[in-house]
């Protein structure tokens, strides 16, 4: 975990990820912790955001010089502990410890992460999504299992309303899991909901609810598909397909790519291989579709080489397909080779069975296709570098305190315009 954590701190070009604070974490949650303390139960783009206003929260009370390396330091380990928990979340699924710790690894090294969610506390609900995903279909054994993904379930659905998404999933569990034991997930899940619901309301008094304008269907599908299925490959590679072969034309390359290896998988896989690779795509889709819908505004945006904006969404998706196409080689790779070799006579024995050439072909590809994403997109330039050293930043708030006799200073922050912050909570 600590390792993932290094490698997750390391993928920022220019401006490295301790060295600044990212978007609404200085722009809303910090100063709302500096000016409202506590004030945790807060609507902000329509919902609760709890996880991000906690972190805001404890990272107010450290010295203001540190805060940058604070929220990187907390972004890249909860991203970690999501890997490790996606880890042993896929052991009903895949028996191979070296393929699932393979999906734990393509979580830390996500191709579109440091456009948006790697490295910082406003989109650590991105990783906890996708873990829940991974948790709604996990039966752990022990109470720390249990433990485990019931926190996942109450951080991801108190923090991000798109986890509504998971209910399918949710009533599948109580049909085919009766028992309350299995409902760990459920019930952490529902929790979460309960603390969003008085929010959403709140939103709606306040006249800053979500759901003002909405996507359109074609809209939303096109998003889908240029946005997560184009992506799916890797970042970069996606970027040179487009410059090749236009934005449709690289679509359809992708596409037909995920068609051929989805259709292999459905068609040689085992029956629990099948619902795990149809579960998987099926989810995925409705997460960006339904993400698309309510935040239209990303299928707007012109397309650009640095920059995507609404990539969180496309963060459960990718993984799921990176999951469903772990599954089917698993599946494949533990399919024994024929009883008796070509020629063998009825009474004749082998030893035991061994992977098939062709098994063996199935998980270097998968590794191969991987592999393109995570070296050539680890580390990149994107829109962060922007938001500039935080450092420039922490020195002007803390001089502006130097010169002001009433004790209060005030700052810009988003939705709001300004705030006012008591010096006092301002610690060097």
């Amino acid at each position: 975990m600590c390792v993932a954590a290094a490698v997750l701190l390391l993928r920022y070009g220019a401006i490295s990820s301790w060295d600044s604070v990212y978007a609404e974490d200085q722009g809303v949650f910090l100063v709302d912790a500096l000016a409202h303390p506590w004030h945790l139960l807060t609507p902000y783009g329509g919902y609760e955001e709890l996880m991000p206003r906690l972190i805001g929260q404890l990272v107010s009370y450290l010295p203001l010089w540190d805060v940058a390396v604070a929220y990187a330091l907390t972004g890249a380990t909860i991203a970690a502990l999501c890997a490790l928990f996606t880890y042993h979340a896929m052991e009903g699924w895949i028996s191979s410890p070296w393929l699932r710790a393979l999906v734990g690894a393509a979580l830390v090294l996500l191709p579109l992460a440091p456009i948006e969610i790697a490295d910082n506390g406003v989109n650590t609900p991105w990783y906890t999504l996708v873990a829940l995903f991974f948790g709604f279909l996990w039966r752990p054994r022990g109470w720390a299992g249990m433990t485990a993904v019931a926190l996942i379930a109450f951080a991801s659905s108190s923090s991000e309303i798109l986890a509504v998404i998971y209910a399918p999933l949710a009533l599948l569990r109580l049909v085919a899991l009766p028992r309350w034991r299995e409902q760990a997930v459920t019930a952490g899940w529902l929790a979460g909901l309960l603390v969003q619901v008085p929010v959403v309301l709140e939103s709606y008094t306040q006249h800053t609810q979500r759901l003002n304008n909405l996507a359109t269907v074609g809209q939303a599908f096109g998003f889908y598909f240029h946005n997560v299925a184009l992506r799916a490959l890797g970042w970069h590679l996606s970027v040179r397909l487009v410059q090749v072969a236009s934005l449709n034309g690289a679509t359809v390359i992708v596409c037909a790519i995920l068609v051929a290896v989805f259709g292999w998988a459905l068609v040689t896989g085992s029956p629990p291989s099948r619902v795990f690779v149809a579960v998987a795509l099926i989810m995925g889709l409705a997460e960006a579709v339904f993400a698309a819908t309510v935040v239209p505004y990303v299928i707007t945006q012109q397309f650009y080489a640095d920059f995507e904006g609404g990539s969180r969404y496309s963060a459960m998706p990718i993984m799921a397909m990176v999951a469903a196409a772990t599954v089917a080689v698993d599946t494949y790779l533990r399919r024994p080779a024929s009883a008796r070799p070509p020629g063998a006579s009825g009474g004749d024995e082998i030893g035991p069975s061994r992977p098939r050439p062709r098994a063996v072909v199935a998980v270097v590809a998968l590794v191969g296709v991987l592999l393109v994403g995570w070296v050539w997109d680890y580390q990149y330039v994107t829109e962060r570098i922007a938001w500039g050293r935080w450092e420039p930043r922490a020195e002007q708030l803390l001089t502006e305190c130097t010169h002001r006799p009433s004790g209060t200073i005030t700052t810009w922050t988003w939705g709001r315009g300004t705030i006012t912050i008591p010096c006092s909570r301002l610690r060097r």
